[in-house]
């Protein structure tokens, strides 16, 4: 991989945190129990399964009772959510994944726990799903698994309605991973470390390592320079 630790190093910097997201309303306490009622409310009794396709997959903050293999047919994974917190600022915005229409994602699908499964379903939407305009970017996805179809809970797959998401050609995409940075890291490591894991998992995503490679030729020539 040409992305290696030491150009990913070369992203990171200090910096503070400037609040929420500009232009967004942070999600109240009891908009998130809503939210979670919801979620429980269509799965209908069934054990809640959450299709993991990024950072859910190495960083889920939860203990899932099963985990397998799973395959989102008709979505891809896509550098096309801008933000301008977290892995980024208002000065140099960045680039986060979300799902797009067409193609295949390979991924995980995790089961929740009966146990735990409101506790680990509110914590997981409360860090997925922040602010209140985002909140329809929670959705079920059909995923297919060696034993069957499965209904997954996903989060950020596109929708034109809220036309969040805006895909980019792949060498204005890199140039914003390979520069942005925020209090949660940069997106150049968020990249890494996505490729990464799905290398362990035996998945490889070829538009991700075709971006990871316009990433690491934008750090190397703006270090030169």
């Amino acid at each position: 991989m040409q992305l290696t630790p030491e150009l990913v190093a070369l992203t990171i910097k200090d910096v503070r945190d400037d609040g929420p997201e500009p232009g967004f309303t942070p999600l109240c306490e009891a908009e998130l129990d809503d939210l979670v009622d919801k979620v429980e409310s269509e799965a209908d009794g069934k054990p809640l399964m959450i299709f993991a396709y990024g950072s859910l997959i190495w960083n889920p903050e939860f203990e899932p009772a099963r985990r397998e293999r799973a395959t989102a047919h008709g979505w891809h994974r896509s550098f096309s959510l801008r933000i301008a917190r977290w892995r980024a600022t208002s000065e140099q915005p960045g680039l986060m994944m979300a799902l797009e229409r067409g193609g295949q994602c390979d991924g995980i699908v995790f089961t929740l726990s009966a146990e735990r499964q409101r506790a680990d379903l509110r914590a997981l939407i409360a860090r997925e799903i922040k602010y209140r305009e985002v909140r329809d970017m929670v959705r079920w996805l059909p995923v297919r698994t060696e034993n069957g179809t499965r209904k997954a809970l996903t989060f950020w797959a596109s929708t034109k309605r809220l036309g969040l998401t805006r895909p980019l050609p792949a060498d204005q995409a890199s140039q914003l991973i390979a520069r942005a940075c925020g209090q949660g890291g940069s997106c150049a490591e968020y990249l890494r470390n996505t490729i990464v894991d799905l290398q362990a998992e035996g998945i490889r995503d070829r538009n991700l390592w075709h971006l990871q490679a316009l990433v690491a030729e934008d750090i190397i020539a703006r270090h030169k320079a």
